[in-house]
């Protein structure tokens, strides 16, 4: 017990940072979803050939070589991040490109007969899509999104990778330090992982319930 009291504040430390990242990849990864998502299905080639080009190249190539390319290749060119934003924009682009591609499918499962009855009632392409498209592909997209946030929330881990003292950083650098106690080292480690992913499955689930009520 008395080593588990040593060892929590350095890992709490890092869970911090674990979340800062989460948080923050969550919200632009989400963001970068609904723009890609919906680039591709855009009816102007330009957009859409960007969108799908991005899609293709972030869901085809390893997240940690993403990671390493906008931390150690950047700089190279001009351009260069703290850890944490190259962190966070790793995320985002990597599982964004993932999101979008729920997004794209969800809308294109929305029955042709919704659209044509927007139609009908004299919408633009922008109200049926706010309308009458997205809240009922929003349903179809809960159960997608769900599963990404916990994946993103495991990827953080890869972080520590540059240099950013997130919760598996803390918990390597106090396993070289004491290898006698790497046990419970990696058991806190687990354990807090596990307690950082059961909001988002708690809150996922009801947003699920959330969504379904009223529908047969």
């Amino acid at each position: 017990m008395n080593t588990y009291i040593e060892l929590v504040p350095s890992l709490l430390n890092g869970a911090k940072i674990t979340i800062q990242v989460l948080v923050l990849s969550l919200i632009f990864t989400y963001m970068i979803a609904f723009i890609a998502g919906l680039g591709k299905l855009s009816k102007f080639k330009v957009i859409s050939v960007i969108c799908t080009v991005y899609i293709e190249i972030f869901r085809g190539t390893s997240l940690l070589v993403q990671l390493f390319w906008i931390y150690f290749v950047l700089p190279f060119f001009g351009i260069e991040f703290s850890p944490l934003t190259a962190g966070v924009i790793a995320m985002s682009l990597c599982y964004g490109a993932y999101a979008s591609e729920v997004v794209r499918g969800a809308i294109l499962s929305i029955p042709i007969g919704q659209t044509e009855a927007a139609i009908a009632l004299n919408m633009t392409p922008f109200q049926r899509m706010i309308r009458i498209i997205i809240p009922q592909a929003f349903k179809i997209m809960l159960p997608g999104f769900g599963n990404l946030s916990i994946e993103l929330m495991k990827g953080t881990s890869l972080v520590s990778l540059i240099t950013l003292g997130d919760l598996t950083y803390q918990s390597l650098t106090l396993r070289n330090t004491n290898v006698a106690h790497t046990t419970e080292i990696f058991v806190a480690l687990l354990v807090i992982y596990f307690l950082i992913a059961l909001p988002l499955i708690f809150f996922a689930r009801w947003l699920e319930r959330r969504a379904s009520i009223g529908r047969v």
